[in-house]
């Protein structure tokens, strides 16, 4: 009778910690890569130009309707300009991004950003902070998210010399005059899943 006991309170010590750890209704939702968009814009002294990006891979991390985490993996090869057309420099420029210049993507094929801690800030709207790579290097991002149904928007403000990528940064060098580039770049996400 005492062994019988005995396996009852471990099973429901152990079982306890398993499910304290493992939230029951937590539950990993895929984002549809074809049906979500990156769009991606960067400053320079004379404009900006804008583009997008294609995710590779995706999940967000729900407790019942509750955003709990996220992951990400964006296909750093499909860096495209879209506010020039053939002709007006657009092969030059993404040609330019894809170099060693900017985010090498012959070496670094992917990036990867990871949700470390999410914060409920109203109704559907949550703070994120989650750890960001790009060209190996990894660097805190926080940023926010909206949720609604199965849809989720986040704006991301991402400052690339966190990531070894310095090409015409005014941080970096001087007398750039209207070749400056601006260190920040700005990252809407609209999520599928």
């Amino acid at each position: 009778m005492k062994k019988g006991t005995l396996s009852i309170v471990f099973a429901l010590v152990f079982g306890a910690a398993a499910s304290a750890t493992t939230p029951i209704d937590g539950e990993k939702k895929a984002v549809k890569v074809s049906e979500s968009t990156v769009t991606w814009k960067a400053y320079k002294v004379t404009g900006s130009h804008t583009g997008t990006i294609a995710l590779k891979e995706g999940s967000l991390v729900f407790e019942g309707d509750k955003l709990t985490g996220g992951e990400f993996v964006v296909d750093m090869t499909t860096i495209n300009t879209t506010d020039l057309k053939a002709g007006e420099g657009k092969e030059k420029l993404d040609g330019h991004l894809n170099s060693d210049d900017f985010f090498s993507t012959a070496t670094h094929t992917t990036s990867k950003l990871v949700f470390t801690k999410v914060k409920a800030t109203g109704k559907n709207s949550y703070s994120v902070t989650g750890d960001l790579t790009i060209k190996g290097k990894t660097a805190p991002v926080t940023f926010d998210v909206s949720v609604y149904g199965s849809k989720a928007t986040a704006t991301l403000k991402v400052d690339r010399t966190k990531y070894d990528v310095k090409y015409g940064s005014g941080s970096f060098f001087d007398n750039l005059g209207d070749k400056t580039i601006y260190d920040e770049f700005d990252l809407v996400v609209d999520l599928q899943f």
